[in-house]
């Protein structure tokens, strides 16, 4: 529950008060507004946010502060003030949110819950002199919601609410990093929106670790990015047929980076799938890679009723990828956009003919992807498909990065701090996470439509 706690300064006790509408727990990604109240008049408030930052094991503590002047009134609205100095700049509600970075060994740290994912404090300083300090809740997925293992595949996650009253479906599909962590986090999160949801993963390396290389999360899976078989969804639909909350007729297929390749080239083969989000898509089938794959072009991403599909190869994966070990800038981009331009020949076959998916596409891209170039394929994808006049929607953005499923309520400040970037900034991600996120709700909800009673 939201708790708020006031310590006066020149004014009764519990007077100061910070407002959040429309409530202090909401499901991430939903907007709020935030301001305070009964402040010292045309004085210095500095603001300070905390939480422990999501995935990281052990959870870590984040902060972001930022500086304001409040009104003669003894106001600060944080909807449309910017601060006079801190963590990020203009005026932006989230960006005590998106720009909180590690904590200061010996910050000073609100009663953080580490059982509480999304758990966020903010505190109001005048001086040294603690004003008010509220506890919001940003839920990783509605309380209602219920997510349960699916044995049939290895990691997979199947999210519903209430009810086994008929509604539309997500399949989920993550991307090269692999394991269940889309399957744990993005499937009750879109559950929430009230659809039945299935993560599914395809793909699970082995990763480093503390102690060095450690074993993959899911062995039942291949351990490398290699002949992929897009069949998986075929498999993954019959099962939701068998669900009583399902209405196999409303099926949508959400992919992000490998998962959008994944979801586009199915697509183009299932007549099926209802809709497609493709987050920081490709317009072509890759290279495979990982264990067993040690030759470089010798293998494709993906395959199609066990054959593998055609491939455009990279060039100069080797060279950039040794910047992991000599502590060198790697932009996977570069091998990319190069084996594009070394082997034009291969790019007819490798393409995904996006035109032979009929149904409605949207997109999320950002220009300054160094992953790949996920703004020039979705531009592509973009041409093939109006030449057709099939419904896609291109939302790329001047700017931004390769990490850009998300809602904008995260931290996006650690995007580019190890060896590998993945583009962006943090203000331009988290502004690209925002504009999106309710423009993939509100395509999702036109296509899916309602839960059927």
């Amino acid at each position: 529950m939201a708790i708020t706690l006031a310590l006066a300064v020149g004014r009764p006790a519990l007077a100061q008060q910070i407002h959040v509408s429309p409530a202090a727990e909401v499901v991430e990604g939903t907007a709020l507004s935030l301001r305070l109240s009964e402040l010292p008049p045309l004085t210095s408030i500095r603001i300070v946010s905390s939480r422990l930052a999501r995935g990281m094991i052990p959870q870590q503590p984040h902060q972001a502060q930022a500086r304001f002047t409040s009104n003669a009134a003894g106001e600060l609205d944080l909807n449309s003030q910017a601060p006079d100095s801190g963590s990020y700049t203009g005026a932006d509600v989230r960006g005590l949110f998106w720009s909180m970075q590690l904590a200061a060994p010996r910050a000073s740290l609100p009663p953080l819950d580490p059982k509480q994912q999304g758990e966020v404090w903010l505190q109001a300083y005048a001086g040294e002199r603690l004003l008010v300090q509220k506890k919001l809740w940003l839920q990783p997925f509605a309380p209602e919601v219920q997510s349960r293992a699916v044995v049939d595949f290895p990691g997979a996650r199947f999210a519903v609410g209430p009810g086994a009253h008929k509604r539309g479906a997500i399949i989920v599909l993550g991307g090269s990093e692999g394991g269940s962590i889309a399957a744990r986090t993005t499937t009750p999160l879109l559950a929430s929106q009230g659809y039945a949801v299935l993560g599914l993963p395809y793909y699970s390396p082995p990763t480093w670790g503390a102690k060095g290389m450690e074993p993959a999360e899911l062995p039942g899976l291949p351990s490398s990015f290699a002949d992929i078989e897009l069949d998986r969804l075929n498999q993954a639909r019959e099962w939701l047929g068998r669900q009583p909350e399902v209405d196999a007729e409303r099926i949508a297929v959400y992919g992000v980076s490998k998962g959008a390749e994944f979801a586009l080239a199915a697509s183009a083969r299932m007549a099926w799938i209802r809709a497609v989000v493709a987050y920081v898509p490709s317009d072509v089938i890759w290279e495979g890679w990982g264990m067993g794959v040690p030759e470089a072009d010798t293998r494709s991403s993906f395959a199609w009723q066990g054959k593998p599909l055609p491939w455009q190869p990279y060039q100069g994966m080797a060279a950039e990828s040794a910047g992991f070990a000599t502590g060198a800038a790697v932009h996977i981009r570069r091998p990319m956009d190069q084996g594009r331009v070394a082997h034009p020949e291969r790019l007819a076959g490798a393409r995904i003919a996006v035109e032979n998916y009929r149904g409605p596409l949207l997109m999320v891209a950002g220009s300054d992807d160094q992953m790949w170039d996920s703004a020039g394929m979705a531009r592509n994808i973009e041409a093939s498909r109006q030449a057709q006049g099939l419904p896609t929607i291109s939302l790329i953005y001047p700017g931004a990065g390769h990490a850009l499923s998300s809602s904008g309520w995260a931290p996006t400040t650690g995007h580019n701090l190890g060896p590998m970037k993945l583009g962006g900034s943090p203000a331009v991600d988290a502004q690209a996470q925002a504009d999106a996120w309710p423009q993939v709700l509100a395509f999702l909800k036109q296509h899916l439509g309602q839960a059927k009673p």
